[in-house]
């Protein structure tokens, strides 16, 4: 308790309201979030999920286009301890992807403290504890009767690497007479039937907006910044991704890379004659040093470090990546000497989320049990003193 109001700003004590959590603190109720959370469930360790929306996987339910499907295989999807149900396609719809985790969230009782906006995150050194402070509402119009500041030892974020809308500055965009509208924002092409629609960005987002404006009888042309691996979803009815994992197991990875281009090129042939230009880097070579994701060709969000990674400081002030180290430090690992990590991050999908969220959830209950064990040890010992004084 005593630390509890040594980390209160006196201002403040009887205006917010604190909580302390016996466990972590996850930022973020997407699939990484639930899949730490299903892990920690699964060794006893107690844990509270904060999301800023009124929804699970709000990113998925609000932000996608009506046709997007899985790009991978669904076994390469899956989150921990539960797979796909075997009705689902190799390729799951949108909507059944967000039904596999909401089934997920109820099979594991992670009911997350919904339209909780994450104002700040700051390690107090002395108590050796995280001040999370949060908001009810929409950010931008929250009241001080709704501040919560949570205190915990453990602080995970997982917001997602797309959790904020980029818009680049472009000269003469304000002045444009037409509607310009974000990826996140695109449902269907229905209503561009018949329109010039110009997509900016060839990711696999953009990608399929512009196969789905032809599937509705639009005009679309596309904007390429730079150079672009784009290979087959399928090959020979195998998965290209899933022939990938396989031969890294036995194969160097440039050699990898060389197979695969091959099997794109007698695929889909020469795509020199779109104006489409391939990096010197081999795709997995290029995934694995810059997390510039191959388009699978079936037919843009940018990354971006969320407001809670940017507000995460040490008691110095001292701005802190997601490891709970200063920026700059050498020091890497799954779970920073702080107490603070990310999940979901690594530039590998759902898969590397749920790698992620296994390996953090371990580290974490490990540690939670160690220090549990201890304090009882600590409160028997006061407990024998009392006793001896009378």
């Amino acid at each position: 308790m005593e630390n509890l109001f040594r980390l209160s700003d006196p201002d403040d004590f009887f205006t917010r309201r604190f909580v302390w959590v016996n466990g972590p603190v996850i930022v973020g109720a997407g699939p990484a979030g639930l899949a730490t959370a299903a892990c920690l469930r699964e060794q006893g360790v107690p844990f509270i999920v904060l999301e800023r929306a009124e929804c699970i996987a709000s990113l998925w339910q609000k932000r996608t286009y009506d046709r997007l499907k899985l790009h991978l295989p669904k076994q390469f999807c899956q989150l921990p301890k539960m797979d796909f149900p075997h009705n689902f396609p190799e390729y799951p719809t949108r909507r059944q992807f967000i039904d596999y985790l909401e089934s997920y969230a109820r099979r594991f009782e992670i009911n997350p403290n919904f339209n909780e906006c994450v104002q700040s995150a700051r390690y107090d050194e002395t108590s050796g504890l995280w001040r999370v402070r949060t908001a009810s509402g929409v950010a931008g119009n929250q009241s001080r009767s709704s501040e919560v500041e949570y205190i915990c030892r453990w602080l995970v974020v997982a917001t997602g690497e797309n959790a904020e809308r980029v818009v680049p500055d472009i000269e003469g965009l304000s002045s444009f007479s037409g509607e310009v509208i974000h990826a996140c924002d695109y449902k269907s092409g229905e209503r561009f039937s018949g329109k010039r629609v110009l997509v900016v960005g060839c990711g696999n987002s953009g990608m399929e907006v512009s196969l789905d404006l032809c599937n509705h009888n639009a005009r679309p042309s596309m904007v390429v910044r730079g150079s672009v691996h784009v290979l087959p979803r399928e090959v020979l009815g195998r998965s290209t991704f899933g022939l990938a994992v396989l031969m890294t197991k036995w194969l160097p990875l440039w050699l990898v890379d060389r197979i695969l281009l091959i099997l794109a090129w007698l695929v889909l042939g020469s795509l020199n004659k779109y104006g489409l230009k391939q990096p010197t880097m081999g795709p997995l070579e290029l995934k694995n040093a810059l997390g510039k994701t191959p388009v699978l060709d079936i037919g843009h969000y940018q990354r971006s470090d969320p407001a809670t990674l940017q507000s995460c400081r040490g008691s110095d002030g001292s701005l802190l990546d997601m490891q709970g180290t200063q920026r700059g430090s050498s020091q890497t690992g799954g779970r920073g000497t702080l107490g603070c990590t990310r999940v979901g991050f690594t530039k590998r999908g759902l898969s590397g989320a749920s790698m992620d969220a296994t390996r953090i959830a371990r580290d974490i209950g490990a540690a939670w049990k160690e220090e549990t064990k201890q304090r009882k040890k600590t409160t028997f010992a006061c407990h024998r003193r009392c006793i001896s004084q009378f």
